[in-house]
């Protein structure tokens, strides 16, 4: 839970340090600027803040990897385009700017009071909140990759967020990838956000390269 407030923590850190000209720069998220995707971080953080108030009685059904859902194909989901009218409807970056710090802090300490131990629903999938918050270390860190792809010398995630991520990835996959890979290429690659180099393809083998989606 406390990897949760700081992979948040340096998302938000980050979309602070952001000029204005780079909201209108494409992000990793095919078809989302950067703005956009800083559209969706406000949704996700207001989704944390509506599920940590969301117990339920019901036994646990998901944990933190079996939350998120593999697929062969990228995500077509129709509430994309309203992201993205979302995003320009803010106008300045600074609006947008404000909106994700200030829903996004609230997000960080709900997280910080929440008791591990409780139960929560979010689509139809009941989860301790230890384990929800811990699948967002991977949405908040996933989306930082994304944020910056495109921003040269832009803050990166924290290390741990990094690590963890991996683990997750590792476990969704079922084997563990190169040890000599650096947790960041093993993201981009194994979530199909850039392709594998032909010595990365050699070292992979047989190992399938999900895209995974929440």
């Amino acid at each position: 839970m406390d990897l949760f407030s700081r992979s948040l923590a340096d998302l938000l850190k980050t979309v602070s340090e952001l000029s204005d000209d780079d909201f209108g720069k494409p992000s990793g998220c095919a078809g989302w600027l950067v703005r956009d995707l800083v559209c969706h971080f406000v949704i996700d953080a207001q989704d944390v803040l509506i599920t940590l108030v969301t117990p339920t009685a019901d036994p646990v059904t998901h944990d933190a990897v079996t939350y998120w859902k593999v697929s062969d194909e990228p995500s077509d989901d129709p509430l994309s385009a309203l992201i993205v009218r979302l995003a320009a409807a803010y106008g300045e970056p600074w609006m947008l700017k404000f909106h994700v710090d200030d829903v996004g802090s609230a997000a960080v300490r709900a997280a910080q009071l929440a008791d591990p131990t409780l139960k929560v629903s979010t689509q139809d999938m009941v989860l301790s909140s230890a384990d929800y918050l811990g699948a967002y270390v991977w949405e908040w860190t996933l989306h930082h990759l994304d944020l910056i792809m495109h921003l040269p010398g832009a803050r990166e995630p924290h290390a741990a967020s990094l690590a963890r991520c991996r683990e997750t990835l590792e476990r969704i996959a079922g084997t563990p990838f190169p040890a000599s890979w650096q947790d960041k290429d093993v993201l981009l690659v194994g979530t199909g956000r850039r392709a594998p180099t032909e010595a990365e393809r050699a070292e992979l083998g047989d190992l399938r390269i999900p895209y995974v989606l929440g």
